[in-house]
């Protein structure tokens, strides 16, 4: 590409090794590993940094995150890029089976499920992505998130199947 727009914004970010939050997932069970997150006892995890997501709450089956949409969130068409949405959603999705898991078990996303309802913006305000738990068996739960722009209105909806996974 040539250069023919004014000047390039830039952005700097820093994180922590997510090596050792990754080690307290056979230690901790995962409502007290999300909430020593959110008491800043353990670090964040990097991808939390690199979408400046913000505040976190969690409560058993449930955890909500907040975004405010930036720039650089943006596709070329000037809105926030549905992989942005996306990764919003598996977060608060995933996070939330999570909160139901004891010590020694993990997860991870089987699929991902999303229906983008309007188009978000810086103009949309804060975000509230709020995950919940719908069932949850021996090897898979089932989730749903929920994306709320700064007026309470649905912007985006996704359904998970998370593979619970024992920890060696």
């Amino acid at each position: 590409m040539t250069q023919t727009q004014e000047p390039a914004r830039s952005r700097t970010f820093t994180w922590s090794d997510p090596a050792t939050n990754a080690a307290q997932v056979g230690r901790r069970g995962g409502l007290d590993m999300l909430r020593a997150m959110i008491a800043g006892e353990l670090a964040a995890p990097p991808v939390m940094h690199l979408l400046d997501m913000a505040r976190m709450e969690a409560d058993e089956g449930r955890v909500a995150v907040e975004m405010v949409p930036q720039e650089f969130h943006y596709n070329p068409l000037g809105t926030v890029h549905g992989g942005v949405i996306s990764t919003l959603l598996d977060t608060a999705a995933g996070c939330a089976v999570h909160t139901t898991l004891p010590a020694g078990v993990g997860y991870t996303s089987l699929d991902l499920n999303v229906k983008f309802l309007r188009p978000v913006t810086i103009a949309s305000g804060v975000l509230r992505c709020e995950g919940t738990v719908l069932q949850r068996g021996r090897r898979t739960a089932l989730a749903e998130a929920r994306l709320m722009d700064a007026t309470s209105r649905l912007v985006a909806h996704a359904t998970s199947t998370c593979l619970l996974l024992p920890q060696d």
